[in-house]
């Protein structure tokens, strides 16, 4: 880490920086040997999404940032609370009768309504951990069920059982009066029915871990230890940050109040809350927060067949306290603002990398490689292309891109298969080319004449000034209306790309043909 760095971090404005410091201010002299750890929770109740992902991916950035001020060594624990009781049945996964025969169990404890893993709470497990690896997260996963059940946590359930009363006084007050009523922080498991019990508890013996309880009209005197209870999710959250000394956490907007009584929790059962701070939600395209159960998001996969990983990361870094839409129209854009702030980053100085985007999605260690066209030229490319080929787009490259080739451009090759997929499920579907009216019959019969009379050596500025001139002198109002015109009679879209770049890539032949075409209607 060289020095300049290290002072520009110092005062970096960018966000995951100012996280980092944070943590510089809570352990100015280290952590005495020990690593500073990072967490990331998980509700295995339905199945993983975005949303999950870039939690992990946002705590990432704050670990690499604060690997930036620090010699201090660090871990991130990936937390999946799948002993958690099932609440609902999901609305996004098969066998729901089933899964109703089991709602109150441990998730650990229901049958895989998908019928590949042991429980339920290990298919999403298994998806969550996929999709994790597959970006190259260094993590370690941890599991609810076991910390509780070899005893990981029996010291710390016992220091809830001694601060019952302190528990009770953080919580009550926050509670509905027939809530306060029933309300307890730990959770027993039935014995008979293997439910996780939401019933008032006594504490018979703290230091021995024994609780007693009600279950189906009868009194149980049972421990807590070993995995026999759980702790209510506010508590569960404090024990877990004291048990393991968690130091970061971030978490979404939606759970700020849950943040503030387990920190209050956390201190009465004598330990420090963690630093963070609190996202904005992503919304779907209706506004409305993605939920695990409704499956109304966008899955890892659905992303990644459309845009690289990389524009997902970007997405995810850029304004996290702000709430966005997370549906399929956000991809195009978000790719080609990633090679965008990419392309700029190695003529800017220190500190405006630290600002980039990127410096955070690669952790400062930028592949190397080009785009020489954007993600939008490549989507128009293929809407007016039809069912086409990946050969035949490199074949249309070739009219534009000087040596256009895979083993040249590689991650432009793997760009062409995202937009052929794009434009196959959501471009082509929309497509509709209308006849021109007016002035912009005229206009485009002007644009084929001056085509005609290039010379083969014409570049895309030289087509795109004959475009701008016909727009300016063609009787439109503004340009605005040229550019829409040419876009809806010639693309059938609203929106477009730079009409130059465009001819030079499909080639001023062919674009005469779509004018023909156009003129024709």
């Amino acid at each position: 880490m060289t020095e300049d760095l290290r002072t520009a971090a110092l005062e970096s404005k960018a966000w995951p920086y100012e996280e980092a410091r944070k943590l510089l201010k809570r352990y100015p002299q280290g952590k005495q040997g020990a690593p500073v750890l990072f967490e990331t929770g998980y509700g295995p109740s339905g199945l993983p999404h975005i949303g999950t992902f870039n939690e992990v991916l946002r705590t990432t950035m704050v670990r690499n940032a604060f690997h930036a001020l620090s010699d201090t060594p660090t871990r991130l624990i990936a937390f999946s609370d799948d002993m958690d009781g099932l609440r609902k049945v999901p609305d996004n996964v098969p066998n729901g009768d089933m899964l109703r025969e089991h709602l109150g169990k441990p998730l650990t404890q229901i049958p895989d309504p998908f019928g590949t893993h042991s429980s339920f709470a290990a298919h999403n497990n298994a998806i969550l951990r996929e999709f994790l690896d597959r970006y190259g997260f260094d993590y370690e996963f941890a599991s609810s069920t076991e910390y509780y059940t070899s005893g990981r946590f029996d010291e710390a359930l016992k220091g809830v059982l001694q601060h019952f009363q302190g528990i009770q006084d953080v919580m009550l007050p926050t509670l509905r009066a027939e809530r306060r009523a029933t309300y307890s922080p730990v959770l027993p498991i039935s014995p008979t029915s293997g439910i996780v019990l939401q019933v008032p508890i006594e504490v018979i013996d703290a230091e021995a871990g024994t609780i007693a309880f009600e279950d189906e009209g009868q009194r149980i005197t049972q421990s807590v230890l070993g995995g026999k209870a759980k702790l209510q999710w506010k508590v569960d959250w404090a024990m877990r940050w004291v048990a393991l000394g968690v130091d970061y956490e971030m978490a979404g907007k939606d759970l700020i109040d849950s943040v503030t009584q387990s920190s209050k929790i956390a201190r009465v059962l004598g330990g420090r809350p963690p630093e963070g701070f609190n996202y904005e939600m992503f919304l779907d395209e209706n506004g409305e927060k993605i939920s695990k159960s409704k499956g109304n998001g966008l899955s890892l996969d659905q992303w990644l067949t459309y845009g690289p990983q990389e524009s997902l990361a970007f997405y995810a870094y850029r304004e996290p306290k702000k709430a966005k839409s997370l549906h399929m129209g956000v991809i195009p854009r978000a790719v080609d603002d990633y090679w965008q702030f990419r392309g700029n980053y190695a003529g800017q100085d220190l500190k405006q990398k630290l600002g980039n985007p990127v410096h955070h999605i690669h952790d400062g260690k930028l592949p190397t490689g080009e785009l020489p066209v954007t993600f939008g030229l490549l989507l128009n490319l293929v809407g007016v292309m039809g069912d086409a080929s990946k050969e035949q787009v490199w074949g249309y490259l070739a009219n534009y891109v000087p040596d256009a080739s895979a083993e040249k451009y590689p991650e432009l090759d793997k760009l062409i298969d995202h937009a052929l997929a794009y434009g196959r499920d959501f471009v082509a579907p929309t497509l509709k080319r209308r006849a021109p009216e007016g002035v912009e019959v005229a206009a485009l019969e002007r644009l084929d004449a001056e085509l005609a009379a290039l010379p083969a050596e014409a570049s895309a500025e030289d087509i795109q000034n004959i475009v701008y001139e016909i727009g300016k002198t063609g009787g439109f109002e503004n340009l605005r209306d040229w550019f829409k015109a040419l876009y809806e009679t010639l693309l059938g879209s609203e929106q477009g790309p730079r009409m130059g770049s465009f001819i030079a890539l499909y080639g001023v032949a062919n674009s005469r043909t779509l004018i023909a075409e156009a003129l024709a209607r």
